[in-house]
């Protein structure tokens, strides 16, 4: 639990729910039953989706998880001791109450010193990818989801939690449908998948003037885009180099050239890249976009890349695309990485703290992610460790 109390509002930017086996089915329109399923397989139960059985995640009934923070040393000091996979992990813990339900999650909330926290669904993140090639399907789960968000958790939990719905932009009529349903019951924060959006016609960015309507009420209603981390698809990149076909399970090992490859941060790169170099942070300067467990270590490489984009071709931008970047880009950097440089770059103001909790690679102790800010001003610290984020969701610093 928490070693320590802090003497302001702490506002984690990246908690993190474990759905109920029915967060998927129970509000599924009768047209698509059967396209959730839970089916056992070898005496374990597996989630299926579209009629095919996914091992994205292990265990998809959460009954069992990982001890929160069991891979933190390994990311903080790598593997030395060159430990499997299954000996990084540990021991597996019977989840507890405040994992898929609200009010136990709150006293958890206050053991760990944590005032305020979005939360984010942990299996939805496999849903628009194993559904991509059928977009009124993805809509329809999407809903599906977020009634069920709604109904157990609400978009606003007596001002401390903030469940995150989604929207898929596949279909712009329905995702106008879903983000005008969404508002009324009184969210302030969407989820965003940072990846192309599948459609009809063939995948294309959200940034391109098609999808204008939806930035639009984006920015009437104020909303914060939350862009988590997710199967972005790209696993297709991967396996062509690889030589082979399968998805993305991000809790199993890999060759050498994944371990090289996979920690680059490409799709959350290219989805900034494509929300500055299209123009929708310059159409909308004044949508805020924050993504969540993509780490930093790619602002750096996207940055230095902006800086020269600008100065080899300015007549391909209507603005500086780095101070796009400072304006409408707010950045939750990893614990182990280094929050500290990543400030001095952005700003204290554009930066997010954010713990992962309770997943394995994310902190067993939250609020101790202050101890990587050390030497900073305690006005710097304030922010980082809730300030910006109480006043993006519209609450007072405190």
């Amino acid at each position: 639990m928490a070693t320590k109390k802090l003497g302001f509002t702490v506002f984690d930017a990246d908690n993190h729910m474990y759905e109920t086996p029915d967060a998927f089915t129970k509000y599924l329109p009768a047209d698509y039953a059967g396209l959730i399923k839970y089916v056992q397989v070898d005496g374990r139960t597996k989630i299926a989706v579209n009629n095919k059985i996914s091992d994205y995640i292990p265990n998809p009934t959460f009954e069992r998880v990982a001890a929160p923070g069991a891979q933190a040393d390994y990311f903080k000091n790598g593997n030395p001791e060159g430990k499997s996979r299954r000996e990084i992990m540990g021991k597996g813990i019977d989840a507890l109450p405040g994992f898929s339900s609200p009010e136990p999650r709150l006293q958890l909330m206050d053991e760990l010193g944590i005032d305020r926290a979005l939360m984010w669904p942990t299996l939805a993140s496999l849903l628009e990818e194993r559904l991509r090639d059928n977009p009124p399907a993805t809509h329809a789960a999407i809903h599906a989801l977020n009634q069920w968000m709604h109904e157990h958790w609400t978009f606003n939990f007596d001002d401390r939690m903030f469940p995150t719905p989604v929207v898929a932009l596949n279909i712009l009529d329905e995702a106008l449908k879903e983000l005008d349903w969404i508002v009324e019951r009184g969210a302030r924060i969407i989820l965003i998948r940072p990846a192309p959006v599948p459609g009809f016609m063939g995948p294309r960015s959200m940034a391109l003037p098609e999808f204008d309507p939806f930035w639009e009420r984006v920015a009437e209603a104020n909303l914060l885009v939350g862009m988590h981390a997710s199967d972005s698809g790209y696993q297709r990149y991967t396996n062509e180099w690889e030589g082979i076909s399968d998805e993305m399970t991000p809790f199993k090992g890999g060759s050498g050239f994944q371990a090289i490859t996979g920690h680059q941060g490409r799709p959350i790169i290219d989805t900034v890249a494509s929300l500055i170099g299209h123009g929708l942070c310059t159409r909308f300067p004044t949508i805020r976009f924050a993504p969540v467990e993509n780490g930093s270590n790619w602002v750096r490489p996207i940055l230095a890349d902006m800086e020269h984009a600008w100065a080899q071709s300015p007549h391909s931008f209507d603005e500086n695309p780095v101070e796009a970047f400072k304006r409408n880009i707010y950045v939750h950097p990893f614990h182990e990485e280094d929050p500290r440089g990543l400030i001095k770059i952005l700003g204290a103001d554009r930066v997010l703290f954010g713990s992962d909790y309770p997943h394995p690679e994310g902190m067993a102790d939250p609020v101790s992610f202050v101890d990587e800010l050390e030497g900073l001003p305690e006005e710097d610290i304030k922010l980082v460790m809730g300030g910006n984020l109480n006043r993006l969701m519209g609450f007072e610093a405190a």
